[in-house]
């Protein structure tokens, strides 16, 4: 059963891959969070993304299940949405790649550890980037006809993926060197960004999963 469902836990990770790792809201917060509070503060809030976005995909998951049995033209509608948005997403891309905004640090006290969980997570459970990326996920239809035990273990790899992109980020982006060095390949890395987008916006658009 596990093998029937291996090409699509694939696919499914490759998109969630790129979700985790293209800037969105929950990597500017990051970078500010970075800027202003510092790494600590920034790698609890890291904590707190992964956790929004395991609660995000579990909640999808379960609908998604529902709307197989009793509905299979709203996983259609859904399909198109999440792609039509992935191709909103490339076009900022490539526009940011022309005109990247410039973001100026400043000096804050961190924040308290419980605040900056929860500061993330909040951010992420009403994230429309984070929602419609794991609608596509979903609707790749990677679990199935999987036992529970297969969406589970699924999940919780979704939810590693995301706590490690995210603390790499707070990691990587609190730190001077790294942010010069981001700042100085920001256009290359949306317009790659762009491209991926596109790549998933198409390849979602036409799946008939």
């Amino acid at each position: 059963m596990f093998a029937h469902n291996l090409p699509g836990i694939l696919a499914a990770y490759s998109i969630l891959l790129v979700a985790v790792l293209s800037p969105g809201p929950a990597v500017a917060m990051l970078l500010g969070i970075g800027l202003s509070r510092g790494r600590g503060s920034a790698v609890l809030t890291a904590f707190g993304i992964a956790a929004g976005s395991s609660t995000i995909g579990a909640l999808t998951f379960a609908g998604m299940g529902v709307l197989m049995q009793e509905a299979a033209w709203a996983v259609t509608v859904l399909r198109l949405i999440g792609s039509a948005y992935l191709a909103w997403l490339a076009w900022g891309a490539f526009r940011k790649a022309i005109h990247p905004p410039r973001i100026e640090p400043m000096a804050m006290p961190p924040l308290a550890p419980l605040r900056a969980f929860v500061t993330g997570y909040l951010l992420q459970i009403t994230n429309p980037k984070a929602v419609v990326f794991w609608i596509a996920i979903a609707s790749v239809g990677a679990t199935e006809g999987a036992p529970l035990a297969v969406t589970a273990l699924f999940l919780a790899g979704a939810g590693l993926m995301s706590l490690a992109g995210h603390m790499s980020y707070a990691i990587l982006l609190s730190s001077q060197p790294i942010r010069a060095v981001y700042a100085r390949a920001r256009r290359r890395i949306e317009a790659v960004l762009g491209v991926c987008f596109t790549f998933f916006a198409v390849k979602l658009a036409l799946s008939r999963s």
